[in-house]
């Protein structure tokens, strides 16, 4: 039976940028197959959004991806994009950071995009056309103190997805790299931001989950003789 609609993989669905890119595919008229480990949260958004689908599924564990593709491909059809939103992350300088730690983030930021492009490259080659997007920000540009424990790995994941970009794009599938150098408006990102200014942040400060969401739309659907690999997101203000 042919697919009625286009099929996306959003992964790392939580309540701020996740759920904005699943909200934005639905509009634009895709299944979306939504992955986080937390089923409970996934399933609310599925019931309050219509065109997606819950899937609970730790990224870093290739069985359980397998499960879960096989169970997408079943339920709604061969995924055409990949976003990779899921973020693993820590604070901390490298002598304080727990090497587990470490290591842990690089499964999520870094193999997580290896396992899926593996997995869903091969249709997407077949049918000649297909994108992957990740989402990541200035940790992987440059290694800051305080972020020994995030910035390396989200380097390498940058690195791997130009590697992909480099064979899939002559292929016809687009890979880009969103880079998202801002504070994401977050009840928890704001609270911060005001213990940290002593009073609350201007909105201007932020950047929306719904402004990235409508990026990451823009550049899956970019025409194929104007693409980009490096995408950069920052608000009007940011000193950069």
């Amino acid at each position: 039976m042919k697919q009625v609609n286009p099929v996306v993989v959003v992964t790392g669905v939580g309540p701020g940028t996740g759920a904005a890119i699943a909200r934005r595919f639905a509009q634009g008229g895709y299944a979306v197959a939504m992955l986080a480990r937390s089923g409970e949260r996934l399933t609310q958004l599925a019931h309050d959004t219509p065109g997606t689908h819950a899937y609970p599924c730790d990224v870093t564990d290739e069985g359980q991806l397998d499960v879960t593709l096989a169970a997408i491909r079943t339920d709604l059809g061969v995924p055409t994009v990949l976003i990779h939103n899921a973020v693993g992350g820590a604070f901390g300088t490298f002598m304080e950071i727990d090497p587990q730690v470490l290591n842990r983030n690089f499964q999520v930021n870094t193999m997580a995009l290896l396992y899926l492009a593996r997995r869903l490259a091969p249709a997407m080659i077949e049918a000649g056309e297909g994108a992957m997007i990740t989402t990541g920000n200035t940790s992987a540009f440059r290694g800051k103190a305080n972020f020994a424990g995030f910035a390396p790995t989200k380097a390498a994941q940058r690195i791997l997805a130009e590697a992909i970009a480099r064979e899939l794009g002559p292929k016809g599938v687009h890979v880009a790299y969103v880079m998202i150098d801002a504070v994401i408006d977050l009840a928890w990102t704001r609270n911060m931001m005001k213990q940290r200014l002593g009073k609350e942040a201007p909105n201007d400060f932020f950047i929306t989950p719904t402004a990235i969401a409508d990026e990451v739309w823009h550049v899956t659907h970019q025409d194929r003789s104007a693409w980009s690999f490096n995408v950069e997101l920052r608000p009007f203000g940011e000193t950069w």
